[in-house]
């Protein structure tokens, strides 16, 4: 009887998507440098957003860092600055700086490497996507920035960053026509957004194989994945607030593997959500804590990474869990903390191989390249 109702269990989970691999994981040793990078005599790192190499080995990161300006009009304010993305070459060597003065930098969220090397950059207080090629040049943006961003009232009214408290502006506001712009029409449905790119404070983006874009579209208002070909026109979204299949709550990152699959880590509902390139889910991984930061690495056999990062008030969590494609847990390492080899609310993670990783911290102003041990 025991073995038949552990039976009708598993099937009950397939059914519903859900992995089957909830043992405890193992620890995997690892090196991590927490100095590898040189930057130029008094320039800084801030908070670490986004950290990602290319296929050169050379290192993009984007911080939070730099000097933020407000400018009042007559009737809203211009807001840009405060977030640098700054290029190293494979032994950590300053490079250069690449967006300067671009008018979509305002908030660092992320920074991403196509299979091609053009650097993506995500920017969570202008709600764009910036594609700069190989050599740092302009190509594409997605989106459209607010055309007003609240800064601090007045005295004794806490500062939010240079975005409002509980995100940004919604993406139509201060536009001509109300919501839509040029996406089309108000979406009904709370979290599903609008058609097209008006984004709230999107959190990351990623590719197929094809060179279709995908963009998480997760950390505002709205709760969705919007689906753009390789020139920039807008295919299909899906995804909307919930805790359902193909539903979200605060989707923290996004990645690809080789098969086309696209996973989804969906923070609020502490699992990784895994749709075919149309949308359609497939499975979940609900054993890794709650997904920050997510990679799938290279190679002829890839592997999921996810963080289970602390939140600001927490030193709970912080480790960083190897996982099968089928969401099994190979094992995990590392802890929340400030020291090298500790980690400091992950917000970003690239694999470019299943045994080095490259780790940006929010919290602890830094990136570390990490090394696993086999």
């Amino acid at each position: 009887m025991k073995y038949s109702s552990q039976l009708v269990a598993a099937a009950v989970s397939v059914a519903a998507g859900v992995s089957l691999y909830a043992q405890t994981a193992s620890e995997i040793a690892y090196d991590a440098n927490a100095d590898f990078l040189t930057l130029p005599a008094g320039t800084y790192l801030g908070e670490v957003a986004g950290a990602a190499t290319n296929s050169k080995g050379h290192v993009f990161v984007y911080t939070r860092t730099g000097h933020a300006v407000a400018t009042l009009g007559d009737e809203r304010t211009f807001y840009h600055g405060g977030s640098r993305l700054f290029q190293f070459d494979q032994a950590g060597k300053f490079v250069k700086e690449i967006g300067q003065g671009v008018y979509a930098v305002n908030f660092a969220q992320q920074v991403r490497i196509d299979p091609q090397d053009n650097i993506w950059m995500v920017d969570a207080g202008s709600n764009q996507i910036v594609k700069f090629d190989p050599d740092g040049r302009f190509l594409m943006v997605l989106g459209r920035k607010p055309e007003n961003i609240a800064v601090r009232p007045g005295p004794g009214v806490p500062a939010s960053g240079g975005l409002p408290q509980g995100g940004a502006p919604a993406a139509e506001a201060g536009r001509a026509g109300g919501p839509g712009g040029r996406g089309g029409g108000a979406a009904a449905t709370p979290g599903a957004g609008p058609n097209g790119d008006n984004f709230n404070r999107p959190s990351d983006v990623t590719w197929d194989k094809n060179g279709n874009v995908y963009v998480a579209d997760g950390f505002g208002s709205n709760n969705r994945i919007a689906k753009f070909t390789r020139e920039g026109n807008f295919v299909k979204k899906w995804g909307q607030t919930g805790s359902g299949q193909g539903e979200f709550n605060r989707i923290r990152g996004i990645a690809s593997d080789a098969a086309g699959n696209i996973y989804v880590a969906d923070a609020g509902n502490n699992r990784i959500q895994v749709f075919d390139g149309e949308g359609t889910f497939k499975s979940q991984i609900t054993n890794v804590g709650t997904p920050q930061a997510i990679c799938i690495s290279g190679g002829p056999t890839q592997y999921l990474f996810t963080s289970n990062s602390n939140d600001p008030e927490s030193m709970d969590g912080g480790e960083i869990y190897k996982v099968q494609l089928t969401g099994q847990v190979v094992g995990k390492f590392g802890r929340a903390g400030k020291m090298p080899k500790e980690f400091g609310m992950v917000n970003s993670l690239d694999c470019r191989t299943d045994t080095e990783l490259i780790v940006g911290e929010v919290w602890n102003w830094r990136a570390q390249k990490v090394t696993l041990k086999k």
